[in-house]
């Protein structure tokens, strides 16, 4: 099952605003999409037309096996339809004039959070994008998941409007390896009644039914999922939990293993970064889990053995080294060689990753230049705010603009309050006529006694920390006449930044696409430029 590709996009509209207005991303990313600081000296590749020319350049220089990504991806498509776009892309991937634009995530039960869905649709968008710019050149969207991440209670779960959804099973290791599970059904069985009653709410249930069977991997099930919606436009998702592609891999981790290189190269980045910004990870000494049954452990170097922590397994120098010749599948790089890994199969130009991705992957150049791997060029992936009519309308008449949406609810409540009261909320004036009657009282007591005119300055703050404070309260009385309004504000910014967090980094995507079908989505790819960094807030209709 899977949408029709043969649907309008509704009408909407949007705007774009910096990323830095809306006082939620980092100094470093800000600094990095407008070119500012020294953000820019951590990657290989500015992000702009010249930077992708030069990236493309780069990676000319790093041929990949692509005999053998092909082959891997056509038998991790073999069970499927691949959809005619899908299977023109493969083929395409046999030319050394094809390169990947990849963005990686989790395999989250249901997509989780919306900006699983919006950073893969900017990476079909940025493909596009730079066909059109570089028309020599073809660019595939590739959907690189993370399946051997262990953390279920994060990609476990999922929010619907206020509630939040677990996966309770007893399996444990790596999440991709996980199977759908009776837990699994029962939780979709239970959340019926919620996609039944929305419009379109039938067809994403049935996509999700079809995907999620009991059995399947939780690979094979959101590979299901996402193709689903996006095979049709070429999105090809990468199950990178794979021995042949691990086999590509060995000697990276061969040498992590011998010489723990990875911890030294990231080392001058963490203390050049750590100077003007917030340093997002530093690693450990040893980058790599152990991946073997329901088991997915760190391996540390003690003396002259490898341990698996937690576990009783453990090797000598040698064995693990055959260990890792016979089943490189059994190995899994962590998050300071995840990247290496996903260059190293992939023909990438550009990775596609929000902000706390793109944060630590400018630690890592100097771990690709050890091994000789390609350094993509790091795009920051689009984020949107989706609101509706009612909301917009309503927040238009209490005279708020756009980027006020981000504002504080302190700042927002104070602001109204002041724009619309009957009479004037501040004594300005008076606290100047205030501070002109102690200069001259001052003036006047120094000539008795110039031991009073520190007497004379405190008097002044006390009246002046008087009349702040009696500013407050006439503002504090205006806001209860004011109440409707207030609580207006409230419910649109609770609505909009549910847990006070960004709308992308909380709500699914069952809300809207149960509401609005595939439409939904060619929306967000209509609003969703390869190039441009801005914040773009979306008005549905």
């Amino acid at each position: 099952m899977h949408f029709s590709r043969n649907l309008h996009t509704m009408s909407s509209s949007c705007i774009h605003i910096p990323f830095s207005s809306t006082q939620l991303f980092s100094k470093l990313i800000n600094d990095y999409v407008e070119g500012k600081g020294t953000a820019i000296d951590f990657v290989q590749y500015a992000p702009n037309v010249e930077g992708y020319q030069a990236a493309i350049e780069g990676r000319k220089l790093h041929p990949i096996d692509r005999g053998l990504l092909v082959e891997v991806l056509t038998a991790q498509y073999a069970n499927m339809d691949p959809k005619a776009a899908v299977q023109q892309h493969i083929e395409l991937l046999k030319s050394d004039e094809t390169f990947v634009v990849t963005t990686a995530h989790q395999p989250n039960l249901f997509s989780g959070p919306l900006y699983f869905f919006y950073k893969i649709i900017h990476a079909i968008q940025l493909a596009a994008s730079l066909k059109k710019q570089f028309p020599q050149y073809n660019f595939v969207p590739v959907y690189y998941m993370g399946s051997e991440d262990a953390d279920l209670d994060e990609v476990g779960a999922f929010n619907l409007d206020a509630t939040r959804y677990q996966w309770s099973t007893k399996q444990t290791g790596a999440i991709g390896r996980m199977v759908v599970d009776d837990a699994l059904l029962k939780l979709i069985q239970q959340l019926e009644g919620y996609w039944s009653v929305l419009p379109q709410g039938k067809t994403a249930l049935a996509i999700l039914k079809e995907a999620y069977q009991k059995g399947k991997s939780i690979n094979e099930a959101t590979l299901s999922f996402v193709h689903a919606f996006f095979g049709p436009k070429g999105l090809l998702v990468l199950q990178p939990d794979d021995a042949k592609l691990k086999a590509a891999f060995i000697p990276v981790m061969e040498k992590e293993l011998l010489t723990q290189f990875s911890h030294d190269a990231i080392q001058p980045a963490i203390a050049a970064l750590s100077k003007a910004y917030h340093v997002q990870t530093e690693g450990r000494t040893l980058n790599l889990f152990y991946l073997k049954d329901q088991t997915r452990a760190r391996i540390e170097k003690q003396g002259d053995q490898y341990i698996v922590v937690d576990t009783d397994i453990r090797f000598s120098q040698s064995e693990i080294l055959t260990e890792l010749h016979q089943y490189p599948e059994r190995f899994s790089p962590n998050v300071i060689l995840r990247g290496v890994y996903q260059e190293t199969i992939l023909p990438g130009v550009v990775f596609v990753g929000g902000g706390g991705e793109l944060a630590y992957w400018m630690e890592l150049k100097n771990v690709f230049q050890q091994v000789g791997v390609h350094y993509p060029l790091l795009q920051l992936r689009n984020s949107f705010l989706l609101i509706n009519q009612k909301q917009a309308t309503q927040w238009s008449s209490m005279q708020f603009g756009d980027q006020d949406f981000f504002k504080p609810m302190l700042d927002l409540e104070v602001a109204y309050v002041k724009k619309h009261a009957s009479e004037a909320l501040h004594l300005s004036d008076q606290m100047e006529s205030l501070t002109n009657l102690y200069a001259v009282i001052k003036n006047e007591v120094v000539k008795v006694d110039p031991t009073l005119g520190a007497h004379a300055e405190n008097l002044a703050h006390q009246a002046k920390a008087k009349i702040a404070e009696l500013e407050k309260k006439m503002v504090r009385a205006e806001r209860r006449k004011q109440a409707v309004a207030i609580q207006r504000i409230h419910r649109i910014k609770k609505e909009l930044f549910p847990q006070d967090n960004l709308q992308e980094r909380v709500e699914n995507f069952s809300k809207w696409v149960g509401q609005y079908d595939q439409s939904w989505i060619e929306t967000i790819m209509e609003h969703s430029t390869g190039l441009e960094s801005k914040f773009r807030i979306i008005t549905m209709p």
